[in-house]
Order: structure tokens, then C-alpha cells, then sequence
């Protein structure tokens, strides 16, 4: 039976995919050529073009993987009715997750995004702040609530969350660290929401 083409586009995109996050991950960016990736996925190097009209093209379809599954879980947060401190570590385990399934992805999202400007146009800043804007509802509505200080903004307290998660991640992936297992995941998980919430409580719940 002969395969569907849908079926046979997502397969090869998918392979192109893999062989560009190793490529990425292993040269840079910059560094990177379509014919290495081609290599790589062992497919041919005009094949590559009829998938991405180009690196950039290729780049991005990386970084969408991670921004559409955050924004999908941001979403869900928004409609769910868990508290604030669940919607807060549901981010991080988001985070952790990916980093555990998917570590050439973060690797990448870290070291050519997060941690550089070099490759930060102006479409992909949008999505970070996106990201920071949803973020800062939840920290909002937290304040709302009473169960994070309000005595500093929300904006503030948005930045010091994500950056805690980011900085924890970036140093794991600088050093190429795994994470291990499911236990020291919930273990670093838990110790940065505890270590943010100790900060950020209201002060009258203490």
C-alpha cells in the first residue's frame, strides 16, 4: 500500500529535524550547513530545500517545536483551575521535561537564543515575550490572591522565576549535565519552586 504523502512529509521533515539538532548542537548556528544536515539525515542536499526554503526556515521550525509546546501548556494553564503554585511548577516541569526528552533542543533554545542576541530577530524576541506576558498573568493572579507578595511588581517577580528556571537549565546544559531520572528531576523541580516561593510569598502569610 503506498504511503500517504502527508504521512511521508512528516517523516522526512522529522528526520531533517533530528539531523539538524545534532548538527546545530555539535557547530553552532552559524557554523551549521544544509549539507551537513543532509549528511547527517543521509538524504540528499537538494531534498533538505524541498522541505525548508533555508537554514533560517529549518532554525525556526527547531524553535517552534519549543515555543508551541510551552504556548500549548501556557494555554491549558489559563483555562485550568489549579492553583498558582501548580500553574508555577507545571512551567518549570515543562522546562525539566523537555530537557530530559529533548536535550539537543534546549541545548540549542539555550545556547543560540536564550544565552545569545546574535540570532534573537525580532519575531523570535516576540515569542519571548509572549512567554514573559503569560507568565506574568499567572504571577498576577498570584498576587491577587494574596499568596505572592505584592510589594514587588509582578513584573519583576516574573523575571526572577523565569530566570531562576533558565539559569538552572543553562548551567546543566553548559556543563552537559543529564538529568538522570524522574526522581532528581521532581528533586530540582520542587527545590526551585520552594526557593522562589520562600522570596516571593506574601509576607503576611509567614
Amino acid at each position: 500500500m503506498k504511503k500517504d504523502p502527508s504521512a511521508v512529509k512528516r517523516d522526512k521533515e522529522s528526520v531533517i529535524f533530528g539531523a539538524a539538532l545534532k548538527v546545530i548542537k555539535q557547530k553552532g548556528f552559524h557554523k551549521a550547513r544544509m549539507s551537513d544536515i543532509a549528511k547527517e539525515a543521509g538524504i540528499s542536499y537538494g531534498l533538505v530545500y524541498h522541505y525548508f526554503n533555508n537554514k533560517e526556515d529549518l532554525f525556526d521550525a527547531i524553535l517552534n517545536r519549543w515555543w508551541d509546546g510551552l504556548f500549548g501548556l501556557m494555554k491549558g494553564i489559563s483555562e485550568g483551575d489549579n492553583d498558582v503554585h501548580k500553574k508555577l511548577r507545571q512551567i518549570i516541569d515543562y522546562f525539566l521535561d523537555t530537557y530530559q526528552s529533548e536535550p539537543e533542543l534546549v541545548n540549542i533554545f539555550i545556547t543560540e537564543i536564550s544565552r545569545s542576541t546574535t540570532n534573537l530577530t525580532s519575531y523570535r524576541l516576540d515569542h519571548f515575550k509572549k512567554s514573559m506576558s503569560l507568565t506574568e498573568e499567572i504571577i498576577a493572579e498570584g498576587q491577587k490572591k494574596q499568596l505572592l507578595r505584592t510589594d514587588i511588581k509582578a513584573r519583576y517577580l516574573t523575571y526572577m522565576f523565569l530566570g531562576s528556571v533558565e539559569t538552572f537549565l543553562s548551567t546543566m546544559v553548559l556543563v552537559d549535565q543529564k538529568i538522570k531520572g524522574d526522581t532528581q528531576k521532581e528533586r530540582i523541580a520542587q527545590s526551585i519552586l520552594e526557593v522562589f516561593l520562600n522570596g516571593a510569598r506574601n509576607q503576611k502569610n509567614l
